[in-house]
């Protein structure tokens, strides 16, 4: 859905970036212990900017698709090789079925807003609210969840009102990725 509510905001090519780095399952960064520093840094890079880690796996994969899908460009920043080829066939995949049902690839990069409404839309159902205890309730079940440590919302000091997520992950907590 989230794809195909692109096309009123005209941002359908950074939707289907971000569908398609979502499909690779939470494998695109390592962190090898000896340069964890380094990799933290990296990944914090693509955060800048804001929007969360959708516009964070958007800016990734348009980083390295503007350097031609460079090998050496993913080792220097900590990306999974492999990973950022799933993400790219998916892509391909998903553009594809865009080109069938005569769904025009538009871009607007730049308008994090409608990038970022057409991904509500799509993942309505997988909204948290954060309540006055502090803790994040589901909009839905009104379970209680939490920020995935390695969620790039895990480090503002002002935690959002509102978040999307991809998906629950089970641990100790229930976390949302």
């Amino acid at each position: 859905k989230a794809v195909i509510v692109a096309e009123k905001y005209s941002c359908v090519q950074e939707v289907v970036s971000i569908m398609s780095m979502l499909s690779v399952n939470n494998s695109i960064f390592y962190r090898p212990k000896d340069r964890a520093v380094h990799a933290d840094n990296a990944k914090h890079n693509f955060a800048r900017g804001g929007g969360g880690d959708h516009m964070l796996l958007l800016r990734c994969y348009s980083e390295w698709a503007d350097t031609d899908f460079s090998t050496q460009w993913c080792y220097e920043n900590f990306v999974q090789y492999r990973s950022m080829n799933r993400a790219r066939d998916i892509y391909e995949q998903l553009e594809g079925l865009c080109e069938r049902v005569e769904l025009e690839m538009t871009s607007n990069p730049h308008d994090i807003d409608s990038i970022c409404k057409a991904v509500a839309a799509g993942f309505f159902y997988n909204t948290a609210k954060l309540s006055k205890s502090g803790e994040y309730k589901t909009v839905k079940q009104q379970h209680t969840v939490y920020i995935h440590p390695s969620s790039c919302m895990a480090r503002l000091e002002e935690p959002p009102r509102w978040l999307i997520y991809h998906e629950l992950a089970f641990t100790t907590k229930e976390y949302m990725r």
